[in-house]
């Protein structure tokens, strides 16, 4: 009489074939935010994207060569805040818009616009902290850590839930965009009193910026309730 050993015979070894595939399974945030970066560019409005990414790079060492450390230093604070939007995968539009903004307040700082023109600075605040509030808030959706944005007339977004889930998005983005201009008066207040004394600091100039930057941050979350910033394949949950 012939036995059968225990593992042979017709597949019903434990471990073949079964269990969770090293592709099966939800991704990790920072899985996902690695397969993004990663990801080629897709149109033209995606590659122009990248190439100001590739263009403030170069900026950095432009200003370090015609304008000094310091304003090398400001270029260079800003490309950390340029990768987001690759690694969130936002909407083209969306990231031409804020890479675009945040060039812009880099290069203002270098050539003297805050000083030199009277309103600009205030033009700066109200749209910088308004897309930043943006981006951060759909970091920390991306973590879990805030709900994600739910869109008025969005499949995932129930009528009886779309209101109160929009004004959560209006509420938190504004708190974020009056966190994002305490940050920055810091920042100016630090490089004042430690690096350069040619930095304006000023206490009425201070409570403006950040009345400005939060007036930005709430109109920032009502566009986080209205208008879809991530791509449709993120809004799917890829």
């Amino acid at each position: 009489m012939t036995g059968m050993r225990p593992g042979s015979g017709s597949g019903t070894e434990t471990g073949a074939g079964t269990g969770p595939g090293p592709g099966t399974g939800p991704r990790s945030p920072g899985r996902r935010m690695v397969d993004r970066f990663l990801r080629p560019p897709s149109g033209p409005a995606e590659l122009a994207a990248d190439a100001l990414r590739v263009l403030a790079g170069i900026g950095v060492v432009v200003a370090a060569v015609f304008f000094g450390p310091t304003d090398a230093g400001v270029l260079a604070f800003v490309l950390p805040g340029l990768l987001l939007p690759r690694l969130l995968g936002v909407r083209a539009g969306f990231d031409l818009v804020y890479s675009g903004v945040l060039l812009v307040a880099g290069w203002s700082n270098v050539l003297d616009l805050y000083t030199s023109v009277a309103w600009w600075d205030v033009v700066v605040h109200l749209t910088c902290t308004a897309v930043i509030a943006l981006m951060l808030y759909l970091l920390l959706a991306e973590l879990g850590i805030v709900p994600p944005p739910a869109r008025a007339g969005s499949a995932q977004a129930r009528p009886a839930q779309a209101r109160p889930a929009q004004a959560t998005a209006v509420v938190l983005t504004a708190a974020l965009g009056l966190a994002v201009s305490a940050l920055w008066e810091m920042v100016e207040w630090f490089g004042h009193a430690f690096i350069s004394s040619e930095i304006f600091v000023e206490y009425d100039d201070t409570i403006g910026d950040m009345a400005v930057g939060g007036l930005g941050a709430v109109m920032a979350g009502v566009v986080l309730a209205r208008v879809r910033l991530l791509r449709r394949d993120e809004d799917a949950g890829g």
